[in-house]
This record gives structure tokens, C-alpha cells and sequence, in this order.
């Protein structure tokens, strides 16, 4: 029984550590990396949030950022930026930071080659208004 305990303990610890990698987020945390967007065969599905995936909306998928996040995602290569809310978990692919819906990668220019490196920062989280 003991045993049990301690490998569940190890386990929860392990399903955390991401979570613990960035610490409680707050605005301005910011984080590069590569993103994506989201297929349109993923329209009307649910998101981690319980909301249905609209590809006409200005949301993403982080996987660790709290869901209600908005967050500024910034091209790092033409500089254009679009605020996303946070609604779901992922994306799954090794390297990459964030999905966007296609509204949001058409905001910034990504849908062409479907990749980008770009820029997150938090501007605002659940329950606290944008300017911090």
C-alpha cells in the first residue's frame, strides 16, 4: 500500500513539473518558440475550456498557461501581433509553443507556411483585467 502511495506521489509530482517550470505566470511573462495553427477539420470541436473551436476566433492552445490567458503572440519574422485568448491544451508536436486558431495565424501571417517562430506575452490572466 505504501508502495502505491509513493509511485502515485512520484507521478503526480512528474504530471506537475511542467507547470512548476514556469511558475505561477504573470503579465509580461513571455516565452519564444515556434507556432502553429490549427487544422479546420478541428471546427466546432470541444476545447480544454469546454468552449467549441471556432477557426473564426482570436483563441490558442498553450500547454501550460492557465485557460483564459490572453496572451500577444508576436511574428518574429515580420513583426505583426495579435492578442489570443487561451481555450485549449497543446499543441503535441516536439518544438512547438502555441496553436492558433487560423483567424489568429491570418492576423500574423503564418497560414502561408503554416509555422512561425514567434513571441508570447501575457497580457492579462483569468479574472484580472488587461492592464494587469
Amino acid at each position: 500500500m505504501c508502495r502505491k502511495l509513493f509511485n502515485f506521489g512520484v507521478v503526480a509530482i512528474l504530471a506537475l513539473a511542467p507547470l512548476a517550470s514556469i511558475g505561477a505566470p504573470s503579465v509580461g511573462y513571455s516565452q519564444k518558440g515556434v507556432a502553429s495553427y490549427y487544422s479546420d477539420r478541428f471546427d466546432g470541436r470541444r476545447t480544454a475550456s469546454g468552449e467549441r473551436y471556432e477557426n473564426t476566433a482570436y483563441t490558442a492552445a498553450h500547454k501550460r498557461l492557465p485557460l483564459g490567458t490572453v496572451v500577444r503572440v508576436t511574428n518574429r519574422k515580420n513583426g505583426k501581433s495579435v492578442d489570443v485568448t487561451i481555450n485549449d491544451r497543446g499543441p503535441y508536436v516536439r518544438g512547438r509553443i502555441i496553436d492558433l486558431s487560423r483567424r489568429a495565424a491570418r492576423a500574423i501571417g503564418i497560414v502561408k507556411h503554416g509555422l512561425a517562430r514567434v513571441e508570447l506575452e501575457v497580457v492579462s490572466l483569468p479574472g484580472r483585467d488587461h492592464d494587469g
